[in-house]
């Protein structure tokens, strides 16, 4: 079974191919995956591993491995574009992710002014208002939005909370408007016996109008880079999705096809 990515809290620089020379922050057990969604296509793997026994990091630990590391960078002269929260699981899902951030952005600024810093989200926890207010002070507020549609969120994403929606998920992101950018993976293929695919013109349709109404900075597409737990998951090439980008872009949203 494919497992975690990061076995560490503070991961990188990596190249990433949205964002640029990327430090990474793994808020999630360095020896599990803790998530509110259990998606076909995470390269960190099922939920189903478990969470390990290491327990989520202590804000006060992810600071001084920050600041160590951040630290030694500059007093190397190595580059970095942006600080990420990614890793084995969601990020927001820590109960200290607000004051985590703080941090960041102090350490950042001290060390690194001109550096952003990323947050990769599900889009799940933003009922609470610790976590909102978290994710409007950083500088790309990256939220998912898989589908429109809930029956393919469903299939694609498995919302670990069995309610949660689509409609749900849009509802909760259109207050952030163009204080956030929303990420789209696009695929098709089959699992457990279910076709998959959202690409199609009504998914396409259905997204246009969920964009329409958040308003994002812009729209990032994409699609399959690397492995994924579900074998039989399609690649959408880089053709398609810039034609799928073009229908986006007539209804006046900005996209970044990666």
């Amino acid at each position: 079974m494919q497992t975690i990515l990061f076995h560490s809290t503070i991961f990188g620089p990596i190249h990433s191919r949205r964002l640029g020379t990327s430090l990474g922050v793994n808020l999630s057990p360095r020896d599990g995956k803790v998530c509110s969604f259990d998606c076909l296509y995470c390269e960190a793997g099922f939920n189903a591993q478990g969470p390990g026994k290491a327990g989520l990091p202590p804000r006060q630990e992810v600071a001084e491995m920050l600041e160590e590391k951040l630290r030694g960078m500059k007093e190397a002269g190595e580059p970095l574009d942006v600080i990420t929260f990614s890793g084995n699981g969601e990020p927001t899902m820590h109960p200290e992710f607000e004051g985590i951030i703080d941090d960041t952005l102090r350490l950042r600024d001290r060390y690194f002014p001109n550096v952003k810093v990323s947050v990769l989200s599900n889009s799940t926890r933003l009922d609470r208002e610790d976590v909102c207010r978290a994710l409007r002070r950083v500088d790309n507020n990256i939220l998912k939005l898989d589908s429109a549609i809930t029956p393919t969120m469903n299939v694609i994403d498995r919302p670990v909370n069995p309610s949660f929606t689509s409609e749900e998920a849009i509802e909760r992101i259109v207050p952030f408007g163009s204080q956030c950018i929303v990420q789209t993976m696009m695929l098709r293929g089959v699992y457990d016996g279910k076709e998959i695919d959202n690409t199609t013109d009504e998914e396409i349709e259905a997204l246009i109008e969920a964009y329409r109404r958040i308003g994002p900075k812009e729209v990032m597409l994409y699609s399959i880079d690397r492995a994924t737990p579900a074998r039989e998951l399609r690649k959408v090439e880089r053709d398609e999705l810039e034609a799928i980008a073009s229908r986006i872009r007539q209804a006046g949203i900005a996209v970044q096809v990666n």
